[in-house]
Order: structure tokens, then C-alpha cells, then sequence
């Protein structure tokens, strides 16, 4: 059988950058999805020096259109540095980012590039365990009207943790971006960090005044496989991340209400720092020390306990809902 190949928009302005470390299983699956929007003018593979056959698997989806280009770190580095690598290769003006393991719904593109006025635009993402998901499509809601402007007040309040919400997670959204906005501001990833990259990049761009469309429609498949969600982080990833919101409070663009927001974020990062400290001594030397550690700090021991009560109640949570679709935002 003969693969035809796509019709490609006139004038297609899209770079989807895929950054993939050990994605064998899942990276056809979300390079075909990217591939298949004839708005997208490349899509660039970054192998995070897998030791697997990630790079078989996206080679097999050349659909022989000329748009997939697959690059290989020369170490491992992380997410951050394998999309600033896309970037300085690409030279599309809209950059879009799919995990290796998500996909894009047809017609995504469209209708992002159908805003006007915008740096960045994003759209609702739809959660779905990966043993489901293909049931579950037909059922996905699509087309749902409105738009709003993202603020930088509400994008970081939307990353902080709450009852009832198993985590914050506003720094999912998927957004396009606007090349020269990032260029203009000299923005890149933050290749210091292996948590929290997305949500660096986005709150930095917020600060520097970027019109930021949040749309209603969904367009974004996330799949989660069962059991993967453990909600823990190394000790030294939930460090580099307070080191980032600490800079960030540094910037002189904020006005006193964001940074007070900020600063809660900041708060709330090193709670579970401080939760996965314990942890860590806990693991070495036992309850005992562990005990002594926390009591040596007592400013931080409601934050401890707030912390772990919620990652109890978070997992409840989880586990309460697996198998049905969860949207980002409602």
C-alpha cells in the first residue's frame, strides 16, 4: 500500500517540539497526532538519549512530507534542554509543545491559529487513563465556546495544590507560542530544572506582559498510565524549583499582588521540600532522626503536615476517578 502523503497547509506555521527519554511505547502514537494537523510545518524529535528504541519507533512515522526531524542529545539532560535544542533548530514563528506520550486532537491547530491578538494560546486538555482512552474519545466534549486572558495571578495560583483538586495543575496547559515573543524577551526553557519547566517558562512570560488566550475547547489528550501518578519528586528537583520562584520574585516587572501570589507558590513548593527532607532522613537513619529534623524546624511543621494530609487525600482522589475523563478546567 502506497502512503499518500498530507495535504499541507499554504503558509503552515507550526513547529511541534517533542522532547522523549525511553518513549518506544508511546512516541508513534503522539508523532502521527502532530503530523496529521496540516497547519504544522515540522515537527522535531529531541531523544533525551533514550536506551530504547525511541528513535525506531519515530522514524517508522515519516510520512514523507519532509516535516519530521529527529535530533539526539549527546547526554542525557532533561525536557528543558531538549526543547531549547528544538527551538534553536526551528525556525517556525509558532512553537507548540506535545509530550511524548500525549496526543493532539484533529483540528487543534485551526482552531488555535483562528485567535487573534495573542503570544501565547492555549486550549482545555482532557485527562485519560492510557488502557481507556480509545473508548473514551467519542465521548470527549469538543467545540465548547469561549476564551479567556490568563493572568499571572491566575496561572500561578492555579499551580498550587487544594482540597479536592489532586494538584495544582494550570502549568499542564499546552500552549502555541509566539516565537518572537520569545525572542524579544530572550525567554527560554530553564535547563536547571527536571520539575516545574513549563510552569517557569509560562510565569516568566506572563511577567513580561505576554497576552496569554485560554481557550474553553479542548484540543489536548493527556493519557496517564495507571499506577504512574506517585505525586513524589527528587529532593533536589523540588529544590532547583524554589531556587527558580525565588528568582522569579526577583523580577522587577511584578506588581505587589502577583509576588504575593508567588510567594505562596514558593511556600507551598517548599512544604513538600521539606516533606521530601524528612523523607530522605527518614530512608538514611530512621523515624527517630527524622522526628528530631522536623522538630528542629518548627516553622515549617504546619506546612509538613498540611503537605502530607494532602498527598493522602490527593491519592483518594485519584484513585476515586480512574477510567472517567477529566478536563483540565471546566
Amino acid at each position: 500500500m502506497i502512503q499518500q502523503r498530507p495535504v499541507i497547509c499554504k503558509g503552515a506555521s507550526v513547529c511541534v517540539v517533542v522532547a522523549a527519554f525511553n518513549a518506544e511505547r508511546t512516541i508513534a502514537r503522539a508523532l502521527r497526532s502532530a503530523l496529521a494537523e496540516p497547519e504544522v510545518c515540522e515537527v522535531i524529535l529531541v531523544d533525551d538519549l533514550s536506551c530504547d528504541g525511541t528513535i525506531a519507533a519515530a522514524q517508522a512515522c515519516d510520512d514523507g512530507s519532509g516535516r519530521l526531524r529527529l535530533l539526539r542529545q549527546s547526554s542525557n539532560q532533561g525536557p528543558a534542554a531538549a526543547r531549547n535544542r528544538a527551538l534553536d533548530e526551528s525556525k517556525a514563528p509558532n512553537i507548540a509543545i506535545l509530550d511524548a506520550d500525549d496526543m493532539i486532537l484533529p483540528g487543534r491547530f485551526a482552531a488555535l491559529l483562528a485567535e487573534e491578538g495573542w503570544d501565547a494560546v492555549a486550549d482545555n486538555i482532557a485527562f485519560l487513563r492510557e488502557d481507556v482512552f480509545a473508548d473514551q474519545i467519542p465521548n470527549l466534549v469538543r467545540g465548547v465556546p469561549g476564551r479567556t486572558t490568563l493572568s499571572l495571578a491566575a496561572f500561578v495560583d492555579g499551580n498550587v495544590s487544594r482540597r479536592g483538586r489532586p494538584r495544582g495543575e494550570m502549568g499542564f496547559i499546552k500552549p502555541m507560542i509566539r516565537r518572537a515573543f520569545l525572542e524579544r524577551h530572550g525567554l527560554r526553557y530553564d535547563e536547571t530544572l527536571r520539575l516545574g519547566e513549563d510552569y517557569a517558562l509560562y510565569a516568566r512570560m506572563l511577567a513580561k506582559g505576554a497576552h496569554f488566550t485560554l481557550l474553553r475547547d479542548c484540543g489536548y489528550l493527556a493519557l496517564e498510565r495507571a499506577g504512574s501518578l506517585s505525586g513524589s519528586h527528587r529532593t533536589v528537583d523540588l529544590a532547583t524549583l524554589l531556587a527558580s520562584d525565588r528568582n522569579l520574585l526577583e523580577m522587577p516587572e511584578l506588581v505587589r499582588s502577583d509576588r504575593a501570589i508567588i510567594q505562596r507558590h514558593a511556600d507551598h513548593i517548599a512544604g513538600k521540600l521539606h516533606h521530601r527532607q524528612m523523607l530522605d532522613i527518614r530512608k538514611q537513619k530512621g523515624r527517630a532522626a527524622a522526628a528530631l529534623a522536623a522538630a528542629a524546624k518548627p516553622a515549617g511543621l504546619a506546612s509538613l503536615v498540611a503537605t502530607v494530609i494532602h498527598d493522602k487525600l490527593g491519592k483518594r482522589h485519584v484513585s476515586a476517578s480512574q477510567g472517567e475523563v477529566r478536563y483540565l478546567f471546566a
